[in-house]
């Protein structure tokens, strides 16, 4: 791997360990506050209301939205690798033609005149 490649591994490291940590204190900090309100607060009754049986659970709601960003990334992802690759050739192609050209203006790819 070059050295640029490593620092670029390293930095994202960083980058994904950071938000662990942040998100790990979120997570204890939401804990703690539901702890505190749920201390304090008067237990409900149980509301029974049409169709709840019907919604999606929480769970597969993020399950569902991350599905689609899985999808969304990868998606996005090809249409990168496609844009690349069309760049690319686009740019072999127009040095190609380029080539050409030079070369039936009678002169090499050095800038010397040909022996034609």
């Amino acid at each position: 791997m070059t050295e640029a490649r490593i620092m670029g591994r390293e930095l994202q490291d960083e980058v994904l360990n950071t938000v662990r940590q942040s998100q790990t204190a979120v997570i204890e900090a939401i804990r703690t506050w539901t702890g505190t309100v749920q201390s304090i607060t008067p237990k409900l009754p149980e509301l029974n209301m049409p169709f709840t049986d019907k919604m999606p659970k929480p769970d597969e709601l993020i399950a569902s939205a991350y599905d689609f960003a899985e999808q969304l990334l990868a998606s996005q992802r090809e249409f990168a690798k496609h844009l690349l690759a069309a760049g690319l050739e686009a740019n072999t192609t127009a040095t190609s033609k380029a080539r050409e050209a030079v070369e039936s203006m009678g002169q090499t790819g050095d800038g010397t005149r040909s022996n034609r």
